[in-house]
């Protein structure tokens, strides 16, 4: 089985999102920097965050958790979001749709998880731009990535006031 710790904060995520999301000031969620220098996660507005996070739970984990439970030793690619988010247009996107698409598809990713054993855990697969992992550490690095999400919102925030501060 996977840690309880790790599966309660996948299970807490789409909450934890969307409450970094409404700690952006009103009007700022299409705000972009001058610099991206510093920001944890993909160079991604708060709006393009949410929906980023939407579409990797979908076509990135998801698909690397079948390739790994029915395929022996799959190289699973590393989806490079920032060349792909320009033509998904994220900016015209509903927000709160990615949040009810995001927090439906993220319980059927953690009753998955859920029920694995550590047989099933243990299945081997290379993730490019890791190495050599395991459907366990798939699923801690999913945990990761929500974490950078969750970093990047807050580091939006931060520059945000900061530009205010400059402003005054």
């Amino acid at each position: 089985m996977i840690d309880a710790t790790t599966l309660q904060a996948l299970r807490d995520f789409p909450r934890q999102l969307q409450a970094h999301y409404r700690a952006i000031p009103e009007g700022r969620a299409h705000w972009a920097p001058r610099s991206w220098d510093g920001i944890p996660s993909e160079r991604f507005t708060a709006h393009e965050q949410v929906w980023h996070v939407h579409d990797i739970e979908l076509e990135g984990y998801r698909e690397r958790f079948r390739r790994t439970l029915h395929e022996h030793a799959p190289v699973l690619v590393d989806i490079d979001s920032e060349a792909v988010t320009p033509a998904r247009n994220y900016a015209a996107r509903d927000i709160e749709a990615a949040f009810a698409g995001f927090a439906q598809a993220r319980a059927e990713t953690v009753g998955m998880i859920a029920a694995w054993d550590d047989a099933t855990l243990a299945r081997p697969a290379v993730f490019e731009g890791y190495g050599p992992t395991t459907l366990r550490g798939l699923v801690h690095f999913l945990c990761s990535h929500d974490q950078q999400h969750l970093a990047g919102l807050q580091w939006l925030a931060g520059k945000i006031a900061a530009e205010g501060m400059q402003r005054g």
